[in-house]
């Protein structure tokens, strides 16, 4: 695997490095020890599957607060997401700014998403499926969200918002007293 550090302090793109035979790949997907080269130290607890029928869906933007903030592993394993992370840890020198990037079954990459950070995607093709990895167990007292289209974080999705949860579109926008998240 290669860790590649992205502009947010603690988030990470991991690219598979698979073997290619006839039969077709072989890839590790998650490693201790290389893991905690990059400072990972907690145990995941929950690992998540989800499928998405429709290219276009948005789910996001979510999070878990302390005391059940969590690390995310994320990889799409069908199709192809566009997913985006923004940093809304307090103090932090990138405070609301995010990452994007596409998760594709043929690129293999995944993203390593650290506590204090929201997450969410959009489909590009139609029956796309993620896998997610969780340091901390759902809790639905600690779940929060902000609004996809929030024009603080300024995302520009690729396509047209489908498909977006009642839940997703009545979660607030960032105001002025917000001061983040601590971690």
């Amino acid at each position: 695997m290669k860790f590649i550090q992205t502009h947010l302090k603690g988030a990470y793109v991991i690219e598979l490095e698979p073997f290619r035979d006839e039969r077709g790949l072989f890839a590790r997907t998650y490693c201790k020890n290389e893991f905690s080269a990059i400072g990972h130290q907690k145990e995941f607890v929950q690992f998540n599957h989800s499928m998405t029928k429709f290219k276009g869906t948005i789910r996001g933007m979510h999070l878990q607060i302390p005391p059940s903030a969590e690390t995310k592993l994320i990889r799409c394993i069908r199709g192809e997401v566009y997913d985006v992370i923004i940093d809304i840890r307090k103090d932090s020198p990138t405070f609301l700014q995010h990452f994007h990037i596409k998760l594709s079954d043929e690129n293999l990459k995944m993203i390593y998403v650290p506590e204090g950070f929201a997450h969410g995607f959009q489909t590009i093709a139609d029956n796309s499926e993620m896998i997610y990895h969780h340091t901390a167990y759902y809790d639905p007292v600690n779940e929060h969200g902000f609004r996809y289209n929030d024009p603080a974080f300024r995302i520009s999705w690729p396509l047209d918002p489908l498909n977006i949860t009642e839940k997703d579109r009545k979660y607030p926008l960032i105001n002025h007293n917000f001061k983040g998240i601590e971690i």
